[in-house]
């Protein structure tokens, strides 16, 4: 997949949110939401967290972590998208 081609309107540099579980431990995105209210993206691994595992990450950080990111790049606003694993297809739906 080639990465150099950044699929987002949003900017490089947008703060998305993610989890320790997904930047630290590599474990795969699973679910992801693009909020309706202020247009944040939400990269996480499907599991609850408490607020003190959330990470801060740059949007272009995201997804050269994970380019598979790239298939659901167009998740419209007040959207969520979800996977089994990291080789399943996304399944999206309004939230």
């Amino acid at each position: 997949m080639n990465t150099n081609l950044f699929p987002f309107e949003d900017e490089k540099n947008t703060a998305t949110l993610t989890c320790e579980c997904v930047f630290k431990y590599g474990q795969p995105i699973l679910y992801v939401c693009h909020d309706e209210d202020d247009g944040t993206w939400q990269f996480l691994c499907g599991k609850f967290h408490n607020a003190d595992e959330a990470m801060v990450v740059g949007l272009e950080s995201v997804y050269h972590h994970d380019p598979s990111i790239s298939t659901i790049a167009v998740l419209p606003l007040g959207y969520e998208a979800e996977r089994e694993n990291e080789k399943s297809d996304w399944k999206v739906q309004a939230k």
